[in-house]
C-alpha cells in the first residue's frame, strides 16, 4: 500500500476509532505490511475462516472466528 494507505479515508477512521478506545501501539516496525487471521480445521477440514485486511486496521469479526472455531472436529487417530 505504501504512501497511498496513508491517504486513504478508512485508514484514518480505523487510527481514530482505535485511538478513542484507547489503544497505544508502540509504533516501530516497518509499518506498511497488512495482517489476517486463518481458522484452519484439523485434517481434511481445511481453512474455515480467512479474513485479510484490506487496509490498516481492518479487524475480523470475533463472532465468526468464535463460530468457525466451534467448527473444529478432532482428527480421529
Amino acid at each position: 500500500m505504501m504512501m497511498s494507505g496513508f491517504f486513504r479515508f478508512g485508514v484514518w477512521q480505523n487510527f481514530f476509532r482505535a485511538w478513542r478506545s484507547g489503544y497505544s501501539g508502540n509504533l516501530e516496525g516497518e509499518g506498511f505490511t497488512l495482517g489476517g487471521v486463518y481458522v484452519v480445521g484439523a485434517g481434511r477440514q481445511g481453512v474455515l475462516l480467512e479474513h485479510r485486511e484490506k487496509e490498516f486496521g481492518d479487524k475480523v469479526s470475533l463472532p465468526s472466528v468464535l463460530e468457525a472455531a466451534e467448527k473444529i472436529k478432532p482428527q480421529a487417530s
